[in-house]
């Protein structure tokens, strides 16, 4: 088992990255929140689970040991692998998802790319007083902009499209939800954020 991961950012995509440790590179597959927090050239500590199949050996990351813990014990539901575990927490953050366990939210859990009215029922049962119990529920939890610089709604727009959405569909939804929240700028710590709204606004539909 590869637990984690302590080197240097060589190259990242939109669904996947490179970190290079000690001259070998590992391609370890994220979520788009893990991956926008990752730059060429920076070192990065990831924590990692080690998916082993008949035919591949896939490394998954997180940004911090929860959310790996998440993504495996996610994977225990009958018909959820790792693709699904990983849009999950795509689209829901680890105390989101437990909030909607607990609450038996079908709804929030169908918002969740793959993830029909069945499975969602399904996911509720199984993973019922599993995932422990959910923190505080925090309203907003935004950076404020100070905090950085530059407008990223690019990269929110490109991580939507690379997931399967249209260029425009993405750059609606985006623009809906900024102006939900009263601003027209994505700032570099608000992307992930930026990102999950968006994908809760969507609900999986590649309209």
């Amino acid at each position: 088992m590869i637990a984690s991961l302590t080197g240097t950012v060589a190259h990242v995509t939109l669904d996947r990255a490179v970190v290079d440790v000690a001259g070998v590179g590992y391609l370890v597959h994220a979520t788009p929140a893990t991956l926008a927090s990752l730059r060429v050239g920076d070192e990065a500590r990831l924590h990692t689970t080690l998916v082993v199949r008949e035919d591949s050996m896939t490394l998954y990351a997180f940004a911090d040991a929860d959310e790996r813990e998440v993504f495996e014990t996610a994977q225990s539901v009958s018909g959820v692998g790792p693709r699904i575990a990983l849009a999950m927490l795509a689209v829901l953050t680890p105390d989101a998802l437990r909030r909607a366990i607990a609450g038996e939210d079908v709804a929030t859990l169908r918002r969740v790319p793959g993830i029909g009215a069945k499975s969602a029922q399904r996911i509720v049962l199984e993973l019922s007083g599993k995932l422990g119990a959910p923190g505080p529920d925090v309203v907003g939890g935004t950076v404020p902009a100070a905090a950085t610089t530059g407008d990223r709604r690019d990269q929110v727009v490109e991580a939507l499209v690379g997931l399967g959405w249209t260029s425009k569909v993405a750059e609606d939804t985006v623009g809906k939800v900024l102006a939900e929240a009263g601003t027209d700028v994505v700032t570099e710590a608000e992307v992930a954020t930026t990102l999950r709204a968006a994908l809760r606004s969507l609900g999986g539909h590649r309209a």
